[in-house]
């Protein structure tokens, strides 16, 4: 088997991932990175919470201008990771749920809104994503 196949187990069996997005958009390649892992989950339909916390919460903020730095803004591509999640909700064949949340405590301590984000979100409390995160099968921080 190659990694990717070993990594999401594509015979059959589900697992449940959490993608921790804990840096600021640009700057690192963490955040597009783990925006890339996000899409190849959907690809092999598999369970996702997709998680926004610290600085994490300005990779989806509306309004980005990264031309004075040079960088294409990827914020616009989490559009795909929100149908993805309309698709599980919506499609009864397909056995996956996914979720978008963002730390309550991230947003409150930036000043922001779950309405400046370029995607819904569902607010979560550090104790609520904490039980959500001890019941995932892989966490995955970037």
């Amino acid at each position: 088997k190659g990694m990717s196949e070993e990594f999401f187990d594509i015979e059959g069996k589900k697992k449940r991932f959490m993608f921790l997005n804990r840096k600021a958009p640009y700057g690192t390649i963490y955040a597009l990175e783990t925006l890339e892992t996000v899409l190849i989950t959907a690809a092999f339909e598999q369970n996702a919470v997709i998680a926004f916390v610290d600085d994490g919460v300005y990779q989806i903020m509306q309004g980005q201008d990264t031309g004075a730095i040079g960088m294409k803004n990827f914020s616009r591509t989490y559009g795909a990771v929100e149908m993805e999640k309309e698709d599980a909700d919506e499609d009864p064949d397909l056995d996956i749920e996914w979720r978008i949340v963002v730390e309550r405590e991230s947003l409150e301590q930036r000043g922001l809104t779950a309405e400046d984000f370029v995607i819904a979100v569902e607010v979560l409390g550090r104790e609520e994503l904490s039980q959500l995160m001890n019941e995932q099968d892989v966490v995955l921080s970037g």
